[in-house]
């Protein structure tokens, strides 16, 4: 039985969705395993866009729930972090206690995103805490995302890829997603 791995991320926001996610599909078809694509299924309409979305949202949990595992794209999307779908959807499985391997495209930790949303405006608080000119602490831990996204990875024996794509490749290149179906195939 081929393991069944649940392939999010936010692609299914881009242009060219489709494509995209036929082409993870093909490639994790090609290393053995089952893919379960958010964007694969057909939903039945909703009298109102508020029930659609319930609707939506219904459907992925119950294709997370026959999953085996997951890849989630952690590229930052929309700003410097992950997207927040994606996010949720890598801490239901985490939570289930399946398999869980995440990628980005962008080499940039996000303690390095942040000092460029602020410019380099960072000081140190009178708590030894990292400050944003906002008086936000920050995080600095040399992770990828935001500690509970890169640890609930690691602390399960998790996979995280990075790969420094190109600015007009950072949702299409799989480079790192190819990292990530490796990594289950040698488990």
């Amino acid at each position: 039985m081929s393991l069944k791995l649940y392939l999010a991320g936010p692609e299914v926001f881009l242009p060219n969705a489709r494509h995209m996610l036929d082409a993870k599909a093909a490639m994790a078809r090609e290393f053995g395993f089952e893919p379960i694509c958010p964007g694969d299924v057909t939903i039945e309409p909703a009298p109102t866009r508020h029930e659609f979305g319930l609707k939506i949202s219904a459907v992925d949990e119950g294709m997370m729930n026959r999953a085996d595992g997951i890849i989630a794209n952690l590229t930052p999307f929309r700003g410097i972090a992950a997207d927040v779908g994606t996010a949720f959807e890598l801490g239901y499985v985490c939570a289930q206690g399946k398999r869980v391997a995440a990628y980005t495209n962008m080499n940039a930790n996000h303690f390095q995103r942040t000092r460029e949303l602020y410019k380099g405006e960072i000081v140190e608080g009178p708590d030894g805490r990292k400050r944003g000119p906002d008086g936000l602490s920050l995080e600095d831990f040399d992770m990828i995302d935001n500690l509970m996204l890169h640890g609930g990875i690691e602390r399960r024996g998790g996979f995280i890829a990075v790969h420094d794509a190109a600015p007009d490749a950072l949702y299409t290149d799989l480079t790192a997603f190819r990292s990530c179906l490796e990594w289950y195939a040698s488990r």
